[in-house]
């Protein structure tokens, strides 16, 4: 069955069935608008586009994966202010003869990543296009102080959770052939299952954003384009120097050794500049008992005469691999 054999009404009750309300949902999906509760007084919001062979391939994802893995970026972004997630709303622009339980794969992908979290997917738009498109905005608020880019200190630490460098080496051993795109689970993929995981469908910790607020976290963002690409912003943000430590990026790429022999790529820069993991890198101060699951990598200074804020590494200057308008980014 095709999308185009399927009435929008059709499409909007399924949505109801898979979406969750979350736990400060007023009014849902089936209204003009929605109405979210935020006793707080203010609320956050983020948005994120992915778009079909830009940032997913189906030969690649199932769609449950690629559902999963929108939701997984706005979540992070929202658990990178210090905030926890109330409400998602979602547009997607799909083919007419796109294979229409790939598609309710992909809601069912989102619904269930939002429902971990308690957060509410409330709403949305859907219209026909050439390409798979996926739009998810999401709101939520801060129990605590918020926690933006800008607050990081001479002295002070870089720690991360969850992995790094895992994502970029599921891409390489996807798009160098060296798994099969249908194989899944440990069984089909043996040790290289957790990287071609974490690459199709992130899982990310969420809630360490919170936790590391609470433990006094200064600045802070979601790995969305890696190490490199993040911390430098948020060292210009700071308006500091962030030396990451060979010592433990060399523990990060150790856990890489077996897909990068297959791939013949250095790990270090798999860690470095591997993006779309969805853990946190935070500024913390130094005498902090750092939040279960992160570690350190590095530390801030200050500039010296004439230096500009950067992110370094062996005294030099890091670049991301991630710029979405560039010719030499990383697909």
């Amino acid at each position: 069955m095709k999308l185009a054999d399927l009435s929008e009404a059709q499409l909007v009750s399924y949505f109801r069935d898979y979406f969750p309300v979350g736990e400060r949902t007023l009014i849902g999906i089936g209204d003009d608008c929605a109405q979210i509760a935020a006793p707080e007084g203010s609320f956050i919001v983020t948005t994120d586009v992915m778009v079909e062979d830009q940032h997913f391939h189906l030969s690649w994802s199932t769609g449950y994966e690629v559902g999963a893995r929108v939701a997984a970026q706005n979540l992070a972004d929202i658990d990178a202010m210090g905030g926890r997630p109330t409400g998602l709303v979602a547009s997607v622009v799909a083919p007419r003869q796109m294979d229409a339980d790939v598609f309710l794969d992909v809601v069912r992908g989102l619904g269930d990543r939002a429902r971990q979290v308690g957060a509410g997917v409330v709403g949305g738009d859907l219209s026909a296009g050439e390409k798979l498109t996926i739009s998810v905005t999401a709101f939520g608020y801060c129990p605590g102080p918020v926690v933006s880019r800008d607050g990081a200190l001479p002295g002070d630490v870089i720690a991360v959770s969850g992995t790094l460098g895992f994502s970029y080496a599921g891409l390489d051993l996807l798009a160098g052939g060296h798994v099969d795109p249908r194989a899944r689970g440990v069984g089909q993929l043996g040790e290289l299952e957790p990287f071609v995981r974490t690459y199709r469908a992130p899982d990310p910790p969420l809630g360490s954003g919170v936790a590391a607020a609470s433990a006094g976290a200064r600045a802070m963002m979601d790995l969305s384009d890696g190490p490199a690409a993040d911390a430098a912003r948020i060292s210009r943000a700071s308006g500091v120097v962030i030396e990451f430590d060979r010592p433990a990026i060399e523990r990060e790429a150790w856990r890489l050794q077996a897909p990068a022999l297959i791939c013949r790529a250095d790990p270090v820069k798999w860690v470095l500049q591997g993006g779309e993991e969805h853990g946190m890198i935070a500024a913390f101060p130094p005498d902090v008992r750092l939040p279960e699951g992160f570690r350190v990598i590095g530390q801030t200074r200050a500039c010296e005469s004439g230096e500009e804020s950067c992110a370094m590494f062996d005294g030099e200057i890091l670049r991301g691999a991630w710029d979405h308008f560039s010719s030499d980014s990383v697909d």
